[in-house]
C-alpha cells in the first residue's frame, strides 16, 4: 500500500446515479480506478485525473514517520465522531473560469466539519515543498491565504472553505454557457434535495497521477 500512492486525501464522493454520471462527465471512475465514457478531453483535461468529488482536505505527502496504515485508522475514527451535514441541494454554477456543482445555500457547517478533517488529521500532512507554495502563490493569494497555506499547506481552509465538485478546466468565455447548459441537462434531474454528507473518502494519487478510492466511511 504505501508504494501504490504519492499523496493522500479526504473528498466526499458520492454513490448511486450522480457517482456514475460523474464519473461518466469526467471519464474517471474514482470507485474502480478504471477510465469510463468518453468525455469531451478539452473540457475536463484538467480536473479528471482527480475523478468526481468534493474536497475536504486536500491531497498531501505523508510526514515522515507516518504510513498508510495509521491515516486509515486514524480516519476511520474521526468519521465515527463526525456528525452527516445536510444541504438544500446543488447546482451547476460558474466559479470563475470554470464550471461546477456548489450548494445552493450557507456552507458553515459543512466549513465546520471540513475544519475539522483538516486540523485533526493533519499530522500526517508533510510541509508544501517550496515549489509547491510557489505554485500555490501564482494565484495572487489574499493574507488569509496565504497564512492558511503557511499553516495548513493549502489556501482555502477553514473560513476560506468553498465546497465544489468540479466540472470542468479553465474555459473560454465562449464554451461556458455551452458548458453550464449540458451541466444542467446531465446532473439536475438526478441532483439529491436535500443534499446529505453522511460519508467521506480516503483517496489516493497513484503515480500515474489517477486519484483512486482507498476506503469510504459513514459519518457518525
Amino acid at each position: 500500500m504505501p508504494d501504490q500512492f504519492q499523496r493522500y486525501g479526504i473528498f466526499y464522493t458520492p454513490t448511486g446515479d450522480l457517482a456514475q454520471a460523474g464519473a461518466a462527465w469526467l471519464g474517471w471512475d474514482l470507485a474502480t480506478g478504471q477510465a469510463v465514457g468518453s468525455p469531451d478531453q478539452a473540457i475536463i483535461k484538467r480536473p479528471q485525473k482527480y475523478g468526481f468529488h468534493g474536497t475536504i482536505k486536500p491531497p498531501f505527502f505523508l510526514a515522515e514517520g507516518e504510513d498508510i496504515a495509521g491515516l486509515e485508522a486514524a480516519f476511520a475514527a474521526l468519521c465515527r465522531e463526525l456528525s452527516p451535514v445536510s444541504l438544500a441541494g446543488l447546482e451547476p454554477k460558474r466559479i470563475g473560469s470554470f464550471v461546477a456543482l456548489v450548494p445552493s445555500q450557507d456552507m458553515h457547517d459543512l466549513a465546520a466539519l471540513a475544519g475539522r478533517v483538516v486540523s485533526q488529521l493533519d499530522k500526517f500532512r508533510a510541509p508544501p515543498s517550496e515549489a509547491e507554495l510557489k505554485r500555490r502563490r501564482q494565484s495572487r493569494l489574499s493574507p488569509a491565504h496565504e497564512a492558511n497555506l503557511i499553516k495548513w499547506g493549502y489556501p482555502y481552509v477553514f473560513d476560506q472553505f468553498k465546497f465544489h465538485m468540479t466540472l470542468s478546466g479553465v474555459l473560454k468565455t465562449e464554451q461556458m454557457t455551452t458548458v453550464l447548459e449540458q451541466a444542467n441537462t446531465v446532473f439536475q434531474p438526478i441532483l439529491p434535495k436535500p443534499f446529505v454528507i453522511d460519508a467521506l473518502s480516503l483517496v489516493g494519487q497513484r503515480f500515474d497521477e489517477k486519484f483512486e478510492l482507498i476506503a469510504r466511511h459513514p459519518l457518525g
